[in-house]
């Protein structure tokens, strides 16, 4: 697979870290993925994401994707049982199909890590990985994204 270049590298989710402080053992959080944005001339379709680096202490749970019409906005760090937090449960999960990005557009889709803390965090959670096909090739792109998870 070729290096990527299509998805926008610098975002509101790559100049800094998300985080909370007072995170929970046992507690689950969503995490959001920088929201697909392809600043390239030709549409892209999104085949996998990943988290490159999850930490001990913090277990991956599943990756799922929603539309930012269903979830009132992008939640970048959400506690399960918040009463701010999306019931991700009774929402469209659109990670079951590639996710088409037409050219210089921002996607309406983000992608979501599902996560539980299983022991306090040793490290941040950071790197975030795109595959995408584009005019018949498949390149994969790493994006910055980091979230810190602290218990306390």
């Amino acid at each position: 697979m070729a290096e990527g270049k299509a998805l926008e590298r610098e975002g509101m989710q790559s100049s800094g870290a998300v985080g909370n402080l007072h995170a929970k053992i046992g507690e689950t959080w969503w995490i959001a993925l920088p929201v697909p944005s392809n600043t390239s001339a030709e549409p892209i379709e999104i085949t996998d994401v990943a988290v490159e680096h999850i930490p001990d202490g913090i277990r991956l749970v599943e990756y799922a994707a929603y539309d930012r019409n269903d979830t009132e906005g992008l939640p970048l760090l959400a506690r399960a049982g918040s009463p701010h937090t999306p019931d991700f449960a009774r929402l469209k999960n659109y990670a079951t199909k590639p996710v088409k990005v037409a050219a210089h557009t921002e996607s309406d889709i983000f992608y979501t890590a599902k996560v539980k803390i299983t022991a306090p965090p040793e490290d941040t959670i950071r790197q975030c990985r795109f595959d995408y096909r584009q005019g018949g090739r498949r390149y994969t792109q790493t994006l910055d994204c980091e979230v810190e998870l602290k218990t306390g």
